[in-house]
């Protein structure tokens, strides 16, 4: 039997999509749903600075809890500093020494070790989440430090719940309305770090 906690992103997208299609929703009702069921399409003089509408993001899920939004304001910092600093050096699978990654964070003490790297999304909200990518295509050898083909690095994903906008006609003809855009939920997969997996194929 499935585990509740695996089924719940799921249900709640489930949930909140039929929230946001029924007229009578609590949650939902309001000025951005047609009375024909369609999402109301918002002028570029109903949106503050190229913002969603605030009531949408009031409702929308606690996104500064979840660990992509919540890195994307040190990672930012982070990499000011970087370029303060000068050019950074070429990311690639690196040698594993304890001594040195003793006080490091997760994704550096890994044998399946990541960065972080801000994907920015104009049409998404949130607009900034950070993305995990695996420095490895394999995995470290606890006893080399260096990297072994035995194992394979896969990203770990979290489903997020998202608010997407698409452009839209304000009138009846169809044709986008310059600066004007409708919104919709949509659930994403988001990378949030690598672990290490039998390879499918024997190298």
């Amino acid at each position: 039997m499935p585990d509740f906690p695996q089924l719940l992103p799921g249900l709640l997208l489930l949930w909140l999509s039929a929230s946001l299609a029924h007229h009578g929703s609590p949650l939902w009702r309001g000025p951005h749903i047609h009375p024909h069921g369609t999402p109301r399409c918002y002028s570029a003089e109903d949106l503050a600075r190229d913002h969603a509408p605030a009531h949408l993001l009031a409702r929308a899920a606690k996104w500064e809890q979840t660990l992509p939004v919540a890195l994307v304001s040190s990672l930012e910092a982070a990499g000011s500093r970087r370029l303060q600093e000068g050019p950074p050096a070429e990311t690639q699978c690196p040698v594993l020494q304890p001594e040195e990654v003793l006080d490091a964070d997760i994704h550096q003490r890994s044998i399946s070790p990541w960065r972080y790297r801000v994907d920015t999304d104009e049409n998404r909200y949130p607009q900034k989440l950070a993305f995990a990518e695996c420095l490895c295509r394999g995995c470290i050898n606890t006893r080399t430090g260096r990297e072994t083909a035995a194992l394979s690095s896969v990203p770990l994903h979290q489903s997020l719940l998202v608010l997407r906008r698409q452009p839209c006609s304000s009138d009846t003809s169809g044709v986008p309305t310059p600066g004007a855009f409708a919104f919709h939920i949509e659930s994403i997969r988001v990378p949030i770090g690598c672990t290490c997996v039998l390879p499918r194929v024997v190298r």
